[in-house]
């Protein structure tokens, strides 16, 4: 769906004076699991919630104008958008997929190609060069990319890897949730879907659960869409409500979280008792030149490393950012990813990625920076009494 609005027009004014019942400014919820036919030969387009619903369809309609997509699917979770990309695949299909992805995801995956749903083999994607041999040799069904990896931060080549997996007739899947489409559209540099978790960002208040899945072609979200609908994976009405609600100041809790997270990085980055710190705004960073080449922006989430057995200290030391899964919400959160959101993954595969016993990420929020910096100060400061 091209359009020449900007982003923040989009989150402001999608669903805005639709309602033609009452002429209500804000959509309402339609919370009815059926909708009425005038006749048989007159059939209503909306017939069951899990088939369609008004709510899920004007917050898709929002994510795909904002993704530059043909049409999107919104689903109950950001993991039921992974699952339901992953049903594009045949027995003898070939995904690759990142090494050091979302623990969750990459337990999924692993757990599906072991039922024979797919061949799988997990690749250093960051890699541009050697990707784009093993495209070559191999030819995939699907090239999963997630960018900036979770938690360490990796940035991918997308508008390197994506004209080497079309080349071979590879689709390419990318997980932007760490970006947003304020930040990064892989669509734009020619990749087939772009897929996130609506439950971070996108909400921002970390108040509702949800996933998105934008296509390119509605051909492809044609075919997604028997399975979004079979499988049940589709959001409701009061979470389609609540997301878009909340994604109407995304532009605005973005900015400042962002502008929060460089801060937070420039201090960590700096301290003596941090090993090494993980964020693509930093100079430094391996992949900052191509984070600074493809996005318009590096988030709001942050990774950094402390002695293992410093560790516990710090995370259970700090008292704003407070110790919990997930991200992208206005308040700032803390995460050990070993024991949290990447154990599912299993001690040898945490290793391959550097998930270490000592990394922390951080959900950097929109409070005043030197608050959010004072509390990891004195987090820290108890690491370096511990010592």
């Amino acid at each position: 769906m091209s359009t020449d609005r900007d982003p923040a027009t989009i989150l402001a004014r999608t669903g805005v004076g639709a309602d033609s019942a009452y002429g209500a400014v804000m959509p309402p919820i339609y919370t009815s699991s059926t909708f009425i036919h005038p006749g048989l030969d007159n059939k209503n387009p909306y017939d069951y919630a899990r088939t369609r619903c008004p709510n899920r369809d004007t917050l898709a309609r929002m994510l795909a104008e904002l993704e530059g997509g043909a049409a999107t699917h919104v689903v109950n979770s950001g993991m039921a958008a992974i699952t339901l990309v992953l049903h594009l695949l045949k027995p003898d299909d070939l995904l690759l997929a990142p090494y050091d992805c979302y623990g969750r995801a990459y337990a999924l995956m692993r757990a599906l190609a072991e039922k024979g749903h797919f061949r799988l083999e997990f690749l250093d994607t960051y890699d541009t060069d050697a990707m784009r041999a093993a495209l070559a040799t191999q030819k995939p069904r699907m090239l999963f990319v997630e960018s900036p990896s979770n938690p360490v931060m990796r940035v991918a080549d997308i508008p390197a890897l994506v004209p080497a997996a079309k080349a071979v007739g590879t689709l390419v899947v990318c997980d932007t949730t760490f970006m947003t489409p304020l930040r990064l559209r892989p669509l734009e540099h020619g990749a087939d879907i772009a897929l996130c978790s609506t439950t971070k960002y996108m909400n921002g208040h970390s108040d509702v659960v949800g996933g998105a899945v934008t296509c390119a072609d509605m051909a492809l979200w044609e075919e997604l869409d028997f399975w979004a609908n079979s499988l049940g994976l589709s959001a409701d009405a009061h979470s389609c409500h609540m997301t878009l609600r909340g994604a109407r100041t995304l532009p605005l809790r973005l900015a400042k979280a962002e502008d929060n997270a460089m801060a937070v990085a420039r201090f960590l980055d700096a301290h003596p008792a941090v090993l090494a710190t993980h964020y693509p705004g930093l100079e430094d960073h391996p992949h900052h030149a191509r984070a600074k080449a493809q996005q318009s922006g590096f988030g709001a989430i942050v990774s950094f490393a402390v002695a293992p057995e410093s560790v516990q200290k710090v995370a259970e030391g700090t008292r704003l950012f407070a110790l919990a899964q997930s991200l992208g919400g206005v308040e700032s959160l803390i995460n050990h990813p070993a024991s949290m959101t990447h154990f599912a993954m299993g001690p040898e595969a945490q290793a391959r990625a550097g998930v270490t016993r000592g990394l922390l990420r951080l959900s950097v929020g929109i409070e005043a920076a030197q608050d959010l910096i004072a509390d990891l100060e004195q987090a820290l400061a108890l690491c370096c009494t511990a010592a």
